[in-house]
């Protein structure tokens, strides 16, 4: 048993995504449908960017990309899969054993205090002792129901915390992606969902600027913060940050 943090594979991808997208959306526009296939990668970046210009975003419905995310906690994945416009394949809990489960720790413990049963404890370590404490616990729950692999696990389960670190395949069209990327880059989303949105964020927009470039916080798109009070306060920081690198 071990902290862990994020690590984020792009795993695959629509082939030449710009270049589908851009036929998709001439297709839309032109009588010839010849004349669609096989732009430039220069005129397909620019027409993409165009269509996002227009608001004409379901061309970039046709291309996808698939992650794989690793050492990202239970939490995590119960936020990410509340975006519904998406493929999830996620390690069962049911049919590996969790006994030897590693962990998130929330950056917030370090450095923190905690009083416990007459005691004082570094947040860091009584985080820890408590994951070493569920793990031991379930492994003994799960010999008192047998031992049997699924059969015992899946109620042994029900001991496990939010931190336990999972593993996930996801797949988003492109489209989804800038949906995603603006409510999870919002500063005020989780801390852990955010730092995956931005490590996948980060393996796109390079690569493929006419889809990903200027992407980030729906605050980028809208040209204002979009929360009112509940706001960061820091709409000019974040809109240097995300802002667009000439391609």
């Amino acid at each position: 048993m071990k902290p862990v943090s994020s690590k984020v594979t792009l795993v695959a991808f629509t082939p030449d995504p710009e270049g589908v997208i851009a036929a998709a959306g001439k297709l839309c526009y032109s009588a010839d449908p010849e004349n669609i296939f096989h732009p430039s990668p220069k005129e397909a970046r620019q027409f993409v960017r165009q269509l996002r210009s227009w608001g004409h975003l379901s061309p970039l419905e046709h291309a996808s990309f698939t992650f794989c995310l690793e050492g990202v906690s239970r939490a995590m994945t119960h936020q990410l899969v509340r975006h519904r416009i998406a493929s999830y394949s996620q390690r069962s809990q049911r049919y590996v054993e969790e006994g030897d489960f590693d962990y998130v720790v929330p950056p917030q413990v370090k450095g923190k205090s905690v009083s416990f049963e007459g005691k004082e404890w570094r947040g860091e370590e009584f985080f820890r002792q408590t994951m070493e404490m569920i793990g031991e616990r379930y492994r003994a729950l799960d010999q008192a129901l047998g031992g049997a692999g699924e059969s015992s696990h899946e109620d042994a389960r029900y001991l496990l915390p939010n931190a336990c670190e999972s593993k996930i395949f996801v797949t988003m069209n492109a489209r989804q992606l800038l949906h995603f990327f603006g409510e999870r880059l919002c500063n005020r989303a989780q801390w852990e969902i955010r730092e995956v949105a931005q490590k996948m964020l980060d393996l796109l927009r390079l690569t493929y600027p006419g889809i990903f470039g200027g992407a980030g916080p729906k605050c980028i798109e809208r040209g204002r913060c979009p929360e009112g009070k509940r706001g960061c306060g820091k709409f000019e920081e974040v809109k240097e940050r995300y802002r667009e690198q000439p391609a």
